[in-house]
């Protein structure tokens, strides 16, 4: 499929072919939600923890004699029923992360593209540089461009650009080896410049 290309003044420069078989797949939702789901749980970062009873301090003494008091025969103070006594099945430090297959990893990778695609939400720019690290510059050059909320993906990301666009609230910069489908999904339009393109490309036939 062939796409204008433009710059960052919203230019058209030139028309750029997409290979079918990375950008022109099925949008697969399953596969979209699979992956989401397998990135967010490998980020928890899992230190949530309660004590359990071994871990809480106190004396092992009987509170009081089991029997002639009138009240339910207790073992321990550090039991779950006392105040500042153990949690019974709490959370423990652990990792969340699961493994996922690299093949749907990859097709959820090729749907969450042809995704933008066939919303119409994919630009692909000549590429993205600036000379100063200004945000005030690359704001103006999205306003020209109509964006808001945008993923920026280039084959090496340029340090000007990324300083400048960490200011700005909607707008993330990615290297085309950090490209995920967590990322391309949740900003509203995504956009490419021509490295990226052949990279991805490269990656994903």
């Amino acid at each position: 499929m062939k796409v204008t290309v433009k710059n960052l003044d919203a230019a058209d420069v030139g028309s750029i072919e997409l290979n079918e078989a990375v950008f022109g797949g099925d949008v697969r939702a399953d596969l979209l939600s699979r992956v989401i789901h397998w990135q967010l749980a490998k980020r928890r970062s899992g230190n949530h923890k309660t004590k359990g009873i071994s871990e809480i301090a106190g004396t092992t003494k009987k509170p009081y004699k089991q029997k002639g008091t009138g009240r339910a025969r207790q073992g321990s103070t550090r039991s779950p029923q006392f105040r500042g006594g153990a949690t019974i099945f709490g959370p423990v430090v652990r990792d969340h992360g699961y493994d996922l297959p690299k093949k749907v990893r990859k097709l959820g990778l090729k749907s969450a593209l042809a995704a933008k695609v066939k919303d119409q939400k994919l630009i692909v720019i000549d590429d993205a540089k600036l000379t100063e690290p200004k945000t005030k510059a690359l704001a103006a050059h999205l306003e020209k461009l109509g964006i808001t909320s945008a993923l920026f993906i280039d084959g090496s990301v340029d340090a000007n650009f990324k300083k400048a666009a960490s200011n700005l609230i909607g707008i993330d910069v990615l290297p085309q080896i950090g490209a995920n489908v967590y990322d391309i999904v949740r900003r509203d339009t995504l956009i490419l410049t021509k490295n990226a393109v052949e990279a991805l490309e490269a990656r994903l036939k």
